[in-house]
């Protein structure tokens, strides 16, 4: 990846676009908006692909993150909070948080921040019939 400097902030072109970076969210997305998406996506990637091994009938999977950043450490993220609402047959919840944390072993973005920020996962499920 090369990142290259623009005026409120730094550029890189990515296989999908352009992604401008910048702390002032007028001029790109914000640096801890990516961590917490890249944290969010590996994730739901991951419990995915379990979850279609697994033969669970999905329909939808949506997550929500919570942040908790810490001012006195230059807003460092100490702690995400993954909420996963997942539409489906036939779901069975603990069957879900165990397959939930397989993915967290498998998540590389996840084991990449382990020992710095805390991710806790909740799971919604909402049944189709």
């Amino acid at each position: 990846m090369e990142f290259h400097l623009k005026e409120n902030g730094m550029r890189v072109e990515l296989p999908y676009g352009e992604l401008d970076i910048s702390g002032n969210d007028e001029f790109g997305y914000r640096p801890f908006q990516l961590m917490v998406a890249s944290i969010a996506g590996c994730s739901a990637s991951v419990f995915r692909k379990i979850l279609e091994k697994q033969r669970t009938e999905i329909v939808d999977l949506q997550i929500s993150a919570e942040v908790e950043r810490n001012p006195e450490e230059a807003n460092r993220i100490e702690k995400i909070v993954l909420h996963y609402v997942v539409k489906g047959r036939r779901l069975d919840p603990e069957k879900l948080y165990k397959n939930l944390e397989i993915a967290r072993r498998n998540c590389s973005m996840v084991r990449s921040v382990e020992n710095s920020i805390t991710i806790e996962e909740q799971i919604d499920t909402v049944e189709l019939s």
